[in-house]
């Protein structure tokens, strides 16, 4: 197996989602937790608000354990990765980072996704999808960061993006680290 796994985390806002795409455009196969969340909001025909997107996080995660969405994910991640290079887009818990570096070691690359909190909550106020308001967006920060302990990946991540200068930096960047770690 000569492909990779590239993990992106982040804190809400910082562009993660934006950043797997263009990782999507250079070839890879884009898997993303968050998707079973929505799938089961959908499939309890619950509304897609913070809320409930909240209580569905907690209750997969109280019924599988905190590397509930890496271990949900396992069969995807691997069968894709024998073909293609894998982006992950959204690893959050600490537990999520040790369960797939234990299973894919060298193969696992985790790319921080960088932005100050004013940047991040403006975006998260004006999506067009799951927008947050401001008290939505501090409350997820520190569900994440004290619950998930998403700061421990962000800080041992093996690459940092700081994503605050628009798209067209972002890709440029994105370029020179596929160039770097990929090839």
């Amino acid at each position: 197996m000569h492909h990779k796994i590239i993990a992106i985390v982040g804190l809400p806002g910082s562009g993660k989602t934006e950043v797997a795409r263009f990782f999507e455009q250079l070839g890879f196969k884009i898997i993303r937790f968050g998707d079973l969340t929505d799938r089961l909001i959908k499939d309890n025909n619950l509304e897609q608000n913070e809320e409930n997107e909240k209580r569905m996080r907690e209750f997969i995660r109280k019924k599988e354990g905190m590397e509930a969405y890496a271990k949900l994910h396992l069969e995807e991640v691997e069968k894709e990765l024998h073909a293609n290079n894998v982006v992950i887009d959204g690893l959050y818990s600490w537990e999520e980072y040790l369960f797939l570096k234990q299973k894919f070691g060298e193969h696992l690359l985790l790319l921080a996704i960088y932005a100050p909190s004013p940047v991040r909550y403006l975006r998260l106020g004006t999506r067009l999808r799951r927008p947050l308001t401001k008290q939505e967006a501090i409350s997820r920060d520190v569900e994440e960061i004290e619950k998930l302990k998403v700061a421990g990946p962000i800080a041992i991540a093996d690459h940092t993006l700081i994503n605050v200068h628009g798209f067209d930096d972002l890709r440029i960047h994105i370029d020179e680290f596929v160039k770097e770690h990929c090839s």
